[in-house]
């Protein structure tokens, strides 16, 4: 008997238009990329035992990987709703924004709050189904915002608001 597992929430169907235009060209890519793996995974079944072949086990693991990602871009893209004009309220926080927040400490940090699909820690992109994307939406300069965490509540500040990369 398996264990069961309650189906994951549905993420937000908003994208920024940069977002959107990434995952076409992934799209378009990931074809070719398709076509390479096969083409290996040809000249790999056609040298004999695939029982103790490492390069035909491979290719196929690749193969399906990369039809599990063909799947849900065409699944996926569909649905996406770009958003590229700024909201009516630019002092607000609302998707695409870019926000400073501060904390108790006086630290500063800097998110911008994109779609599920595009999120980069790295770049300071968060995700609108994050909890603090979640807490930050609606907010203005100067609000509180109060986070909650594993490690507990976080309080932090709204310094900056802009809609243009900072």
């Amino acid at each position: 008997m398996g264990r069961y597992r309650p189906p994951q929430p549905k993420s937000s169907v908003y994208i920024t238009a940069d977002g959107f235009e990434r995952l076409q060209q992934e799209s378009k890519d990931i074809w070719v990329r398709r076509r390479e793996v096969t083409k290996a995974l040809a000249a790999a079944a056609a040298e004999g035992d695939r029982s103790e072949n490492a390069e035909y086990i491979y290719r196929k693991k690749e193969l399906r990987e990369i039809d599990r990602r063909i799947r849900y871009l065409q699944k996926r893209l569909p649905d996406l709703k770009v958003v590229n004009s700024v909201p009516t309220d630019p002092e607000k926080v609302f998707f695409g924004a870019w926000v400073t927040l501060e904390n108790s400490e006086g630290d500063e940090v800097c998110y911008r709050i994109v779609g599920a699909d595009e999120f980069d820690p790295e770049k300071g992109w968060i995700s609108i189904d994050s909890p603090v994307a979640k807490a930050l939406l609606k907010r203005a300069i100067d609000d509180e915002v109060v986070v909650k965490t594993p490690q507990g509540e976080m309080r932090y500040w709204v310094v900056d608001v802009a809609y243009t990369a900072q």
